[in-house]
């Protein structure tokens, strides 16, 4: 027992009772299971220490001093103690350097700086002390001690996450898959759910049939007819018992304790903004995509349209149509309505010329018969820095150029500048106003991708080698638009393309089902199987429709190889033979032959919602 004894010293009356009292701080008293108490803490209070700080503690009815000390002492042995040391050497330093103390315990800590102690001492709930019935709330008036209590509490709260533990012996291995792109998708679909229990986490629930995703910005197709549901892909995710699909996004991978880190969407519901929880998983497939380019230009985030997602596409139709209805309100000036009905699209890649083409036909087919009153307003302008469709051959290239020009879109060779609400400004000093300003210069690697601390190849993507392994870390393999293989393997990094990412998911999920049938899905039982031929990549061609039953066909395997192009209307017979076998289920396959029978009948829908 310690006891008071003026002047601000400490003396210990005696070792017994404070050994009891030891035993209450750490928890060993407090224990539920614990048939009998040894101490009881009758009371806690604060007062001062001297003129700076003082923490009385009255065990069995007799007040001690001990300058904060028993309290960060109490409250550090919650966490793992990494940090906590450092902080208790400056408390004792700053605490006991003006007071003597007798205590052969603070003696040694304070002399020595031996923590050994600390190790052993269980936790305790310190946050309620129990005297005669009644909870007391300790309140602090060390500065120190309480910096020490609250990023102890922190990093205790940080290892609580709720979630799915380690897989146990005898259960299925866990296959966790970040994504719902072409590559997640394509992995998810053949996955063996006999031998893996999978988790699929994402911040969309669907797939997207990308290639067809401009021609929902004009109402040739509805936006449910390139979704494809994530639990109809993979029915085990609504159905087995331990495969989930979570609507959240990765933050962060632990790939010593095998774990990822997600937080929900915001939307007001949960308990806890953001909410966060942790998975375990044996195997972890990384497919989470990329994120438009946008080369640092100010003010593209801001007042730019992407096209990579559904919501994207409703978007765009959103201000496309509301601009044609308000250049029709009495009063717009000429001006205003040519910079309202201006639709400029910045990149002359695939997406860029198929959604100018999708635009091009809407404004000759629909605009004209419907907004009769301003149909020679609106224009549409393609700038490209170099030569539009790059990748295809010179005369597809040639092709295109003519039938977009024909078709009223403004080809324009430029660098953009920046972004403003209403206008771009060009590098040569060009100004160029627009209504709708659309953003197709090609994908980078996401944040989520950047932050992680694992080799990258060339242009930031995860580094892989050719089994889609990251080689740096166990039992991580990464996929699609995020992955790019090494240096080392001697590979290019491949293009982001679907046809890429949906044969790398077919590789792996293969690659997946043979080692999990030797007894290889568990974590870290995968080394001494032989993962068979590495992934190799034959290119199946290229295809973009340019508007108006146009489209451009280019098979050969390599920008520089021979084979066959084809550009006119049997290419685009082609081009939409091809996208509706791509199209995953049965169900969609037909709400797109529907549309496009809609469409081709009775026109495309103007209607606004939203």
């Amino acid at each position: 027992m310690i006891g008071n004894h003026g002047n601000g010293r400490l003396e210990l009356i005696d070792r017994y009772s404070w050994d009891r009292f030891r035993d209450l701080v750490t928890g060993q008293s407090l224990s539920a299971n614990k048939a009998e108490k040894r101490v009881q803490v009758q009371q806690l209070e604060l007062a001062e220490f001297g003129s700076k700080h003082k923490v009385e503690f009255m065990v069995s009815g007799l007040v001690s001093r001990t300058g904060a000390l028993n309290m960060a002492l109490a409250r550090i042995s919650r966490s793992t103690l990494m940090r906590s040391e450092v902080a208790v050497k400056n408390m004792l330093n700053e605490g006991l350097s003006t007071h003597k103390c007798s205590s052969p315990f603070i003696q040694n800590v304070a002399a020595h700086g031996n923590f050994s102690y600390f190790s052993s001492i269980r936790r305790a709930n310190h946050m309620s002390f129990w005297s005669r019935g009644i909870m007391v709330t300790p309140h602090y008036q060390f500065p120190t001690a309480e910096r020490i209590v609250e990023e102890s509490d922190l990093e205790y709260e940080e290892t609580k996450y709720p979630g799915l533990e380690a897989t146990k012996p005898g259960e299925k291995p866990r296959v966790v898959v970040l994504g719902t792109g072409w590559a997640a998708c394509r992995f998810l679909k053949g996955l063996d759910t006999k031998v893996y229990d999978v988790v699929c986490i994402s911040p969309r629930n669907h797939m997207v049939l990308t290639p067809l995703l401009a021609s929902t910005c004009v109402g040739t197709l509805e936006f449910r007819s390139v979704a494809e549901p994530v639990s109809q892909i993979q029915s085990a995710l609504a159905s087995n018992p331990n495969s989930y699909f979570y609507l959240a996004s990765c933050s962060g991978v632990d790939t010593n304790k095998h774990e990822v880190y997600c937080e929900t969407l915001s939307n007001g519901g949960l308990p806890h903004e953001p909410y966060r929880f942790k998975v375990a998983y044996d195997k972890l497939v990384i497919a989470a995509g990329a994120e438009p380019l946008t080369f640092g230009i100010k003010g593209v985030k801001e007042h730019a349209f992407f096209l990579r997602e559904v919501n994207h596409a409703q978007d765009i139709r959103k201000k496309l149509l509301l601009n044609l209805m308000l250049s029709e309100n009495p009063g717009i000036s000429e001006e205003e309505k040519q910079r309202l009905l201006h639709c400029v699209v910045i990149g002359g890649g695939p997406t860029g010329v198929e959604f100018s083409g999708e635009l091009s036909d809407f404004i000759m087919r629909d605009v004209r018969e419907r907004y009769s009153h301003v149909k020679d307003y609106i224009k549409v302008t393609l700038i490209e820095a170099n030569e539009i469709l790059s990748s295809f051959d010179v005369g597809l290239r040639q092709y295109a150029t003519n039938h977009l020009t024909k078709s009223g879109v403004r080809l324009m060779r430029g660098v953009v500048k920046e972004v403003h609400s209403k206008k771009i400004v060009l590098n040569d000093g060009t100004d160029v106003p627009y209504g709708l300003l659309v953003w197709s210069t090609g994908v980078g690697p996401s944040d989520f991708v950047k932050s992680l601390h694992i080799p990258k190849s060339a242009g930031g993507r995860i580094g892989v080698d050719e089994w889609m392994r990251v080689p740096s870390v166990e039992d991580v393999f990464a996929l699609g638009d995020c992955a790019g293989f090494l240096e080392q393997t001697g590979k290019p990094v491949l293009p982001a393309l679907a046809q890429v990412a949906e044969r790398q998911g077919k590789f792996l999920v293969d690659l997946f089902n043979k080692i999990g049938k030797q007894n290889g899905g568990k974590a870290f039982s995968a080394k001494d199987i032989p993962f068979g031929e590495p992934f190799v990549y034959k290119h199946l061609g290229s295809m973009a429709s340019v508007g108006r039953y146009k489209a451009l066909v280019d098979l050969r395997q390599s920008k520089d190889a021979k084979g066959i192009s084809l550009a006119g209307f049997l290419s685009w017979l082609i081009w939409r033979s091809a996208y509706l076998t791509r199209v995953v289920s049965w169900r969609n396959r037909f709400y797109v032959a529907v549309n496009w029978a809609t469409t081709l009948v009775f026109g495309r829908d103007n209607t606004r919602i939203g």
